[in-house]
């Protein structure tokens, strides 16, 4: 993989305004940085579609940063703009270049960073139990994780969108942006996140069973599509 015009181009506009909104926010530079961090990696990404995936990579900061500080009017605008880039990247893909192994396996990569990022946020403001939050992110990462044992071997995974897996990821971002939503309404989230408690573990554990399941059935040797 090596440096690509899309992707130092998207970096450049990506880090100029994330670093532009730490300064005028007043964030902790560890945020400010964040920006710098993901731009570097993704000068090396190839692709318009996966530099438009790559803005919820950046959105993150700006996700934990306003569900941390209870600001859920920002975190709500936040939150649209990542779910605004998961629709685009898909029409983008289709239009521009055909979907490759590489966009299938950073969709979920990115989609983690972002879902991990507001419930951690959450979690530190007190309305999300820290342990479900785990749970979040270990939903995208333990599934990366094993992809990445699975290349170090030699072997090509098929990625792929599973039913189980498409499921969580609605109810992650549903049942997060509900406890944000009633908590920025002031009204008391406790019973959705006594749901979150029961939902998310179960779905987590049956997208990593189908995963196994179809990595077993389906030991790719050729790319996939996203």
């Amino acid at each position: 993989m090596r440096l690509n015009r899309a992707g130092v181009v998207a970096g450049v506009i990506y880090a100029g305004l994330g670093i532009a909104w730490a300064l005028l926010a007043g964030v902790p530079r560890p945020f400010a940085a964040w920006f710098v961090i993901v731009a570097v990696a993704g000068a090396f990404v190839p692709g318009e579609a996966n530099q438009v995936s790559l803005a919820r990579a950046y959105l993150a900061a700006p996700a934990l940063y306003y569900a941390a500080r209870g600001e859920f009017a920002a975190l709500a605008l936040t939150v649209a703009l990542a779910g605004l880039t998961d629709l685009v990247d898909g029409t983008v893909a289709r239009r521009f270049e055909s979907a490759t192994n590489f966009g299938g396996g950073l969709d979920p990569v990115v989609d983690g960073l972002f879902a991990a990022a507001l419930a951690f946020g959450l979690a530190a403001g007190g309305v999300f139990p820290v342990w479900l939050a785990a749970v979040v992110a270990a939903r995208y990462f333990l599934p990366a994780i094993a992809g990445g044992v699975l290349l170090a071997m030699g072997r090509r995974p098929e990625l792929r969108h599973t039913l189980t897996g498409q499921v969580s990821t609605v109810l992650n971002l549903v049942l997060l942006g509900g406890v944000a939503l009633l908590r920025g309404l002031n009204q008391d989230p406790g019973n959705l996140v006594v749901g979150a408690e029961i939902v998310l573990p179960i779905v987590t554990v049956a997208t990593f069973v189908h995963l196994g399941y179809a990595a077993w059935r389906r030991p790719a040797t050729r790319p996939g599509t996203a």
